[in-house]
Order: structure tokens, then sequence, then C-alpha cells
């Protein structure tokens, strides 16, 4: 039996696992294909499709599909695969930028060392985050998505979005405040 868009979607948000197996079996290789088209990594672009069909789950009762399931995930899939796309070139940025500046002696090796020691309690500080106001610190701070983005992609208000970044700086602050003077000492010297 056809199902159609329709029966499909109040399906799958009614939590139908056949339907939903259905799909996943149909659409998997293909938008494995697709996002393999924007990151030529097979593992990354199987883990972005899985990642989606995942979040699709977890979502379907609250979301509000206006174009068909199929479209949906392909655009799920898109928008996953230009987030990698630039975080990488942020990463690859960085990187570039902290080579540049690296001068040999012990002044730099002072500054690696201070600067892994924050790294390590910046991500233990996030990690003391709760669970969605770290998602949404990650997604401004790393993705450099703006709030209306966020709002989006989480299918939640900005308000909310402005509230969990409100919370998340300030636990930042208050995890960080001992290492206030390397922070500043670090961006005096990225800024010279």
């Amino acid at each position: 039996m056809e199902l159609t868009e329709q029966d499909l979607l109040i399906a799958l948000a009614e939590g139908d696992i056949t339907a939903f197996e259905m799909y996943f079996k149909t659409l998997y290789q293909p938008l494995c294909n697709y996002a393999f088209t924007f990151l030529q990594d097979k593992e990354e672009a199987e883990e972005i499709v899985q990642s989606a069909f995942l979040s699709f789950w977890e979502k379907r009762e609250g979301l509000n599909i206006r174009t068909s399931p199929k479209s949906y995930f392909y655009a799920m899939v898109r928008n996953a695969c230009l987030n990698v796309i630039k975080h990488q070139k942020i990463k690859q940025k960085y990187i570039g930028e902290e080579l540049a500046l690296t001068n040999p002696g012990s002044e730099a090796v002072a500054e690696a060392i201070s600067s892994d020691e924050l790294e390590r309690r910046i991500h233990e500080a996030i990690s003391l985050l709760p669970e969605q106001c770290r998602l949404v610190f990650k997604l401004s701070r790393f993705e450099e998505l703006k709030y209306q983005e966020i709002a989006t992609q989480l299918n939640i208000s900005i308000k909310t979005v402005e509230n969990h970044m409100g919370k998340a700086l300030k636990i930042m602050r208050e995890q960080l405040k001992d290492y206030l003077p390397i922070i500043l000492l670090l961006m005096n010297g990225l800024l010279n």
C-alpha cells in the first residue's frame, strides 16, 4: 500500500516505527550520497545522515513540516553539511593564525601551555552547562549561528535562545574567573 506524503507525516509524528524504518531504508543511502558531495568524507556523511534521522525521530511530535518529509530530510542534511564545512573553515583559519603568530622560544612555549590549560578549562566549563544551554552556546559561539538561526534550528523562541545564552555566559564567567588574566594576556598577544 502506497502512503501519501500527508499520511506518512501523520504516521511519523505518531511514532509509527514501521513507517520510519521504511523511510530510513528508502532515503538513507541517497542522503549519504548527497552529504558526501558536500563533505567528501564517507564516514562523516553517514554520521550526518544518522544524526538527521535521530533528530527527526526525537523531535517528530513537535515538528511542523510544510514540505514533503523527503525535502525536509534533504534540507536537514544540507544544513548540517554546511555547518560542518563552516566549522572546518573556522578551525583552519584559527590554526593558520596560531601558526603565523607563534614564534620559537620560551615565551611561545609558556603561551602554548597556558593556552592548552585554558582550552581544557573552557571545555570543562562548557560541559557543566545544562544540555540545552550547552547546545545553544555551541551553536552560537562555535558554529557562529545567529540567534534567529538557532531558534529555527532548535524549534524554540528567540527569547529562549537569549535566556540560554545569558545563563551560559554567566556560568562560563564564573567557571573561568581565575583565568581572566591569562585570557587577557593571550588576547593581547593575538591582537599585537
